[in-house]
C-alpha cells in the first residue's frame, strides 16, 4: 500500500478499510501520437494536491474527511491490452468494495479499462465524456486499446454523452451519435447546453474528463491542446449540476502532461479533482457509510464467487 496519502491528509482519513474513496493513479503513456509526458501526470497532480487548501469555500465543507484512499499506481505497460486489463480488475475489485472508485492518468486508454468495469457493476450506465476529441476509433495504430479509441466501446455498450468536442477523424463521424453530442462550438452559442446534457443524462453516471476539454489558456499542459475549449467557472457549474441531479458513480481524469514552466496546469488538475470529490460528498455526514447503489443482480450474476477475497 502507498506509504504517502493523498494531498498530506492524516493517515486516518486514508485508510483503505475506513475510506470513502479511493484514487488510482494510472501513470500510462504507450499509445500517445504527439507530445508525450502523461506518464508524469500522476506525480505532477499528486504534488499539487499536497500544496492546496483542503476547506472548500463554496460549499464550506472539507470532502477529505470522507476518506481518500491513495493506492499503489498501476503500472503494467507490457502492452495497451495489457494494462486496459489492470485498470480494469483494480477498478473492479475497488467499486465491489463499495467504494467510490476515482482514476488519475495517464493517457485516456486507461479509461477503455474504467468504463468497462463501472458497466459491468451498474445497471444502465451514462458516460459522460468530457473532452476535445472524439476519441471514437474502433482501432488505431493497430490496438483497439489505443487513446485514439478510449470511448468507441462506450459507445456501443453504454449511453455515451459527449461534452466539448472540437476535433475528430472523418472516420468517426459514422460512429458518433450526432444527438448525444454537444460540439464546442455550438456550445458557445448555446445558452442551455447545460440544461440539456443533463436531461440527456441516465440516472448512473460515469465521468471521464480529457484535461484538453479545457482552454489551453487555462490548461496548456496536455498531449493535443485544442483552441475553443471550456473555461473554469463553467465547467464546475456544469459538473455541480450532474452531481446534484444525478447518481455519479465513479470518474477519471487524463492527459495531464506537466510541464517545467507550467505548474498552473498541474493544479487545476488537483483543483478539479478536489471539487468533483466535493461535489459527490457535499451535505453528506461524515460518519455516514457510502452508498455506491452497486445493482444487487450485477454483484450476484457477473462476478465469480469470492474473485477479490
Amino acid at each position: 500500500m502507498n506509504s504517502k496519502t493523498y494531498a498530506g491528509i492524516p493517515k486516518e482519513n486514508a485508510a483503505l478499510d475506513t475510506a470513502k474513496i479511493v484514487l488510482i493513479p494510472v501513470p500510462y503513456d504507450g499509445t500517445s501520437t504527439f507530445q508525450k509526458g502523461a506518464d508524469k501526470g500522476p506525480a505532477a497532480f499528486l504534488h499539487a494536491s499536497e500544496n492546496m487548501e483542503l476547506y472548500d469555500i463554496e460549499t464550506g465543507t472539507e470532502v477529505y474527511k470522507q476518506g481518500i484512499c491513495l493506492l499503489d499506481s498501476i503500472t503494467e505497460n507490457s502492452s495497451p491490452e495489457a494494462m486496459v486489463v489492470a485498470v480494469h480488475s483494480k477498478t473492479k475489485e475497488m467499486i465491489l468494495r463499495n467504494k467510490f472508485v476515482t482514476v488519475f492518468g495517464g493517457e485516456h486508454s486507461i479509461s477503455i479499462g474504467t468504463i468497462r468495469a463501472f458497466k459491468e457493476c451498474f445497471d444502465d450506465l451514462t458516460v459522460l465524456h468530457i473532452d476535445a476529441h472524439a476519441d471514437l476509433r474502433k482501432e488505431y495504430e493497430g490496438t483497439s486499446c489505443n487513446h485514439a479509441c478510449a470511448v468507441y466501446e462506450a459507445s456501443q455498450t453504454t449511453n455515451l454523452i459527449q461534452v466539448g468536442i472540437r476535433s475528430m477523424d472523418i472516420a468517426e463521424t459514422r460512429v458518433m451519435d450526432t444527438d448525444k453530442t454537444w460540439f464546442a462550438h455550438d456550445m458557445a452559442n448555446d445558452d442551455y447546453w447545460v440544461d440539456n446534457v443533463v436531461e440527456a443524462l441516465g440516472e448512473n453516471v460515469f465521468i471521464t474528463f480529457d484535461l484538453d476539454a479545457f482552454d489551453p489558456s487555462i490548461m496548456p499542459s496536455t498531449g493535443t491542446p485544442e483552441p475553443g475549449g471550456l473555461l473554469w467557472y463553467e465547467t464546475l457549474e456544469f459538473l455541480k449540476r450532474v452531481f446534484e441531479e444525478k447518481n455519479v458513480v465513479g470518474f477519471d481524469i487524463v492527459e495531464l502532461m506537466p510541464r517545467e514552466e507550467d505548474k498552473s496546469s498541474d493544479f487545476l488538475a488537483a483543483k478539479l479533482y478536489y471539487k468533483m470529490l466535493t461535489y459527490k460528498f457535499a451535505g453528506q455526514e461524515e460518519d455516514v457509510e457510502f452508498d455506491s447503489n452497486i445493482s444487487e443482480k450485477n454483484k450476484v450474476s457477473k462476478f465469480k464467487d469470492n474473485e477479490y477475497e
